[in-house]
């Protein structure tokens, strides 16, 4: 193995009802955690999202309502999800922008509280990307030598993320092996949440990426304007985004 952990790695796949990180809903998850020794133990989980799933993604992801009819809810498997990605950096394909907050948005929806502060992140597209750009079947034939079966099968994209991401470390001499730097590695731009609603400035602080304060201090702004901060937690925007907001709030009256 050519990645040097230090702790446990869960790399994982979602497939879900689309690709609205607010909205939509998983109907698959599989999780692949790898230990410091290179053992490994992986977990695949059908889930109801107790709503239809469109054609369009079913048509992708091969995954019906008639298959998932008496399969558990998120609720019900969420805590052993995150019995299993405890303790543990995370990783996936396209997971920084994807996974990890569709991920986050479904455990806060459950009541259980997910502190990105608690993980360090690594996404094995952004390196493809800035190696290699192509998708995850062009990555694995690329960096592995193999042909991707059953693509959009969260277990065949969790193994075959894996195999690259390692490949990825082997091959060049200028990408880090430990999770530390590789997790600074694969981010393409620094937010404060997940969706890359909050960004940060030269000097560290939370800034709007968006709307009629984009570029100003989250703090300040709220510290003029709390009605402001009303509006977003009312407004369409992801749970954990306005979890982000809320703490910034809190600290805004200090």
């Amino acid at each position: 193995m050519n990645l040097k952990l230090h702790k446990p790695l869960c790399i994982f796949d979602l497939e879900t009802t689309g690709t609205n990180i607010g909205k939509d809903k998983i109907v698959e998850i599989c999780i692949l955690k790898v230990n410091p020794d290179a053992s490994r133990e992986s977990k695949t989980w059908r889930v109801n999202p107790e709503m239809p799933i469109p054609n369009e993604s079913s048509l992708i992801h091969g995954i019906y309502d008639e298959d998932v009819k008496d399969a558990p809810t998120f609720r019900d498997i969420a805590p052993k999800v995150m019995e299993m990605l405890a303790g543990s950096d995370l990783g996936g394909f396209n997971s920084n922008r994807f996974d990890v907050p569709l991920l986050a948005e479904e455990l806060l929806r459950v009541e259980i509280d997910f502190d990105l502060s608690k993980f360090r992140l690594v996404d094995a597209q952004t390196i493809f990307h800035k190696k290699e750009p192509r998708n995850l079947g062009a990555a694995y034939q690329f960096y592995c030598g193999k042909v991707l079966e059953n693509a959009h099968s969260a277990e065949a994209d969790v193994m075959a993320t894996f195999e690259v991401l390692d490949a990825q470390v082997g091959k060049y001499d200028d990408i880090p092996n430990e999770i530390a730097p590789l997790s600074e590695f694969t981010f393409h731009n620094k937010n404060a949440d997940l969706a890359g609603f909050i960004g940060y400035n030269d000097k560290t602080e939370a800034v709007f990426n968006f709307g009629k304060y984009k570029g100003q201090v989250v703090k300040a702004v709220f510290q003029k304007d709390l009605g402001y901060y009303g509006w977003l937690q009312n407004a369409d925007f992801p749970l954990y985004t306005k979890k982000v907001f809320t703490k910034i709030q809190l600290s805004s009256k200090f």
